[in-house]
């Protein structure tokens, strides 16, 4: 019976994997702006604050993952 080991540290696989969510989530805020604008620009300077608090908050939680990922390196989960 063959075994396999694994060496390294699994959260830079766990953060890699977990970038993808906020790359679609900044790609859907910045499509959602440019249709909308689009739509009717008259509107633009009245979403655009709505944008950077969008793109805020999915960086935020992109940051959250990495530090978790750090934080439970060490624990052995």
């Amino acid at each position: 019976m063959l075994t396999a080991e694994l060496f390294g540290s699994t959260a830079a696989i766990g953060y890699g994997l977990a970038a993808i969510g906020p790359g679609i989530g900044v790609g859907l805020v910045f499509a959602a702006y440019i249709q909308s604008t689009a739509r009717q620009p008259e509107s633009s300077r009245l979403t655009l604050p709505f944008v950077w608090i969008g793109f805020a908050v999915i960086e935020a939680l992109a940051l959250l993952g990495i530090a978790f990922g750090f934080i439970w390196q060490g624990t052995g989960l």
